[in-house]
Parts: structure tokens; C-alpha cells; sequence
């Protein structure tokens, strides 16, 4: 693995490891960062992917847009877009006043991340096992 997917694993490991503390508290104010951290986790992963390919990394967030560019080398992720609008959906709208996460939401979004994390996992060759205790690569 190149070194800069690393980093990009290790990053993407980070939001999923605070994805799982935060998904242990029965505190509803959590509910949105739950969702954001689950999307933060898949923008990672897609970007670690990009970085395996050899490809440039942009400085962007849109999780449909950094699908687009991954499905030349991972075409059966395209099963994962109405997923991935969603997940970026609940990361930006929760991020401000006036909407919030509630269980359903966080429980979906964590759902998904899991799903796509899984998948990057697998394609970049890392193991899938359960580390997900312990949230690291």
C-alpha cells in the first residue's frame, strides 16, 4: 500500500473509531455527529482508494462525486451511490440549526458506513475482520 493511502486509512480509521464511541452514548445529541463521522469516514475511504490508484486526491467532500472517480477501478461500487447521497445528505444538513439526527438516521448512517467501510477495506486488500471494537486499520 502506498504511503499516502495509509494516511488515508488511518484518517478514515479515526472517524470510524469516534463513529463507535459515539454510537455507545444514549445521549440523542450525539445523533448528528454520528452522522457526520460516518460520512467523514467514507469520503476517507473513497480518497484512500483514489490514492491506491494512483490518482489525485481533490479537496472536495461530495461523496457521488468521489464515486464517480473511483468507479474506473471499482465499478461495483456504483451499487453504493443512493447510500453515499444520503450519508452526504446527513452530514451537512445535521451540521446546522434547525434539522437534527434522530436514532433511525444515526443507526442508518452507521449502517452504511460500515457497508462502504468494509468494501474499501476489502478492495485496498486490509483486513475485515472484527477490529471494528477497537476501530483501527
Amino acid at each position: 500500500m502506498k504511503p499516502l493511502t495509509h494516511e488515508w486509512v488511518e484518517k478514515a480509521e479515526g472517524d470510524f473509531a469516534i463513529l463507535l464511541s459515539l454510537e455507545r452514548s444514549s445521549n440523542p445529541r450525539i445523533f448528528d455527529g454520528v452522522c457526520f463521522h460516518a460520512q467523514q469516514c467514507v469520503e476517507k475511504y473513497l480518497k484512500a482508494r483514489l490514492s491506491e490508484a494512483g490518482q489525485p486526491v481533490p479537496p472536495i467532500h461530495q461523496l457521488p462525486v468521489l464515486l464517480d472517480r473511483v468507479l474506473p477501478w471499482e465499478p461495483l461500487w456504483e451499487a453504493f451511490r443512493a447510500e453515499m447521497i444520503l450519508l452526504g445528505n446527513y452530514a451537512v444538513s445535521f451540521r446546522y440549526p434547525g434539522e437534527s439526527a434522530n436514532r433511525a438516521e444515526a443507526r442508518s448512517a452507521r449502517e452504511t458506513c460500515r457497508t462502504i467501510r468494509q468494501a474499501a477495506r476489502e478492495a485496498l486488500g486490509l483486513s475485515t475482520r472484527s477490529n471494528e471494537k477497537k476501530g483501527r486499520s
